[in-house]
């Protein structure tokens, strides 16, 4: 039988504020175990909650990036579960009337944007934390009252590969506003699935399955692979889907069954009473609207059109805010119209070294005064691209210019003729087989004879000037 796959996400976004929702409790990740609680977190009888501002700036910022409209009418309910994680056994969520609905995000797939849309983002609570021990399990409340969006997409997404890219643009998105540290690691960002299958000529959807525990976003790509498979081989057999909440086990690489999946019913939401229904005025919307930064997808449009730059490097480079402001530096500062050289020593060397010593380009504290000069040498032809990567690494082991580098080290590229020949010779003599093979037609065997050149003169001798002498040698022969 053939199936379509239906995939529908749900992000829950920790939001970058000092202090708590709904008091004054600090949110620093990290600390002693329920050392940042207090009575209205923990829910003790009398205590009231007071909505922190900053909470909803943050997340009118963050709903209308997504393309979400605001609604004019919002408030607080309260979702009823009784779990040891809850204190209050209650959790301050949003139900019937949501910040925000109907957004979308687009991703680009196989060079086609596809546009996904966003059910709601509204603002919740977060949950403690359970830890469970051989003989026990230990609670902490730190998190108990920590800020949250919840992001809920529609189920528009068909493939493990498209909620992949949705969660890398929409985490893109979220970084560049600032109101989140998405890191995953920490628990600033958790991401729940929701899969199905159904007959490609069905209308309706199939029974759906919610995944949970993905501690990442190729985690989450991993267990919708293994539940397409397994639910395809359940409906192949003529067995039914149960409609189910299931865990992803990172070291078995497979799913398995947590507990039948509650409906809304379940959860007993009625309107918080100790937080009223309030309006929120177009004038603060506005107010809002006016810090959200330049955009990923639109900052990559413009470098395609303002830098001339390919649609690989663009992404590449507004992948991260900080990244994009510095290529952006780099980009403006560099004279050459071409500017995909930049591109090439950013998205390459720059990279790499950042990612071997796990830290962002940022911190590698190469300015972009610095990197055009490094590239200039290389422009020039006075220092070898090979040459100019060690420099590059030098130049942030040590914190000196290239220009220093280059001197002390001698790395002056040989261009002249007279100081390269007798290298040569000694090239020709000494690789007879190079020499025979490029006679007899194999234009690719000069390479080799490049190579060794380059080998004896410690790097320092131009290939191109080399390869030039090489062939004018070897065709007169």
């Amino acid at each position: 039988m053939d199936y379509e796959t239906v995939i529908g996400l749900e992000v829950h976004l920790q939001l970058k504020t000092k202090t708590k929702a709904f008091c004054g409790c600090s949110t620093e990740f990290g600390q002693e175990p329920n050392s940042q609680v207090c009575p209205v977190c923990l829910g003790f009888p009398g205590s009231l909650p007071v909505f922190n501002k900053v909470v909803l700036d943050y997340a009118i910022k963050a709903a209308l990036a997504l393309n979400c409209k605001i609604q004019d009418y919002t408030k607080f309910d309260r979702k009823n579960y009784f779990y040891p994680d809850l204190p209050k056994a209650y959790q301050i969520s949003q139900y019937d009337l949501p910040l925000s609905r109907n957004g979308h995000v687009d991703i680009e797939m196989a060079g086609n944007l596809k546009r996904i849309g966003i059910t709601r983002v509204h603002m919740e609570e977060d949950a403690g934390k359970l830890i469970h021990q051989q003989e026990n399990s230990l609670v902490d409340y730190n998190r108990t009252g920590i800020p949250l969006l919840e992001i809920v997409s529609e189920p528009d997404i068909r493939s493990p590969e498209e909620a992949y890219e949705y969660l890398t643009s929409l985490k893109s998105i979220i970084a560049y506003l600032d109101v989140s540290d998405c890191d995953m690691e920490k628990g600033s960002l958790r991401c729940d699935a929701n899969i199905s299958l159904k007959v490609k000529s069905a209308a309706e959807f199939g029974t759906k399955t919610e995944l949970k525990n993905m501690n990442s976003f190729k985690a989450v790509k991993d267990a919708l692979n293994f539940e397409i498979k397994r639910q395809t081989e359940l409906l192949d057999n003529g067995a039914k889907i149960t409609q189910e909440t299931r865990l992803w086990d990172e070291k078995l690489q497979k799913t398995f069954s947590m507990r039948t999946k509650e409906g809304a019913q379940d959860y007993r939401y009625f309107p918080e009473p100790d937080l009223p229904p309030f309006v929120i005025a177009l004038e603060k919307i506005e107010e809002v609207r006016k810090t959200i930064p330049e955009l990923p997808h639109e900052k990559m449009l413009r470098f395609m059109k303002v830098y001339g730059l390919a649609t690989g490097d663009s992404a590449n480079l507004v992948s991260l805010r900080n990244i994009a402001s510095y290529a952006e530096d780099c980009l403006k500062r560099y004279q050459p119209k071409e500017k995909k050289i930049i591109a090439n020593w950013i998205i390459g060397p720059l990279f790499s070294e950042a990612n071997s010593r796990n830290c962002g380009i940022w911190d590698l504290k190469v300015s972009s005064e610095r990197l055009i000069e490094l590239i200039g040498y290389v422009e020039r032809e006075e220092i070898s691209n090979l040459s100019a990567k060690a420099v590059l690494t030098e130049m942030i082991d040590s914190g000196k210019p290239a220009s220093q580098i280059i001197k002390e080290k001698n790395l002056i590229q040989i261009s002249d003729s007279v100081s390269l020949e007798a290298v040569i010779s000694e090239a020709i003599k000494e690789n007879s087989k190079s020499v025979a093979d490029y006679k007899a037609g194999k234009i690719n065997a000069i390479m080799a004879l490049v190579g060794q050149v380059m080998k004896k003169s410690a790097g320092k001798a131009n290939p191109k000037v080399v390869q030039e002498l090489l062939k004018r040698r070897l065709d007169n022969a």
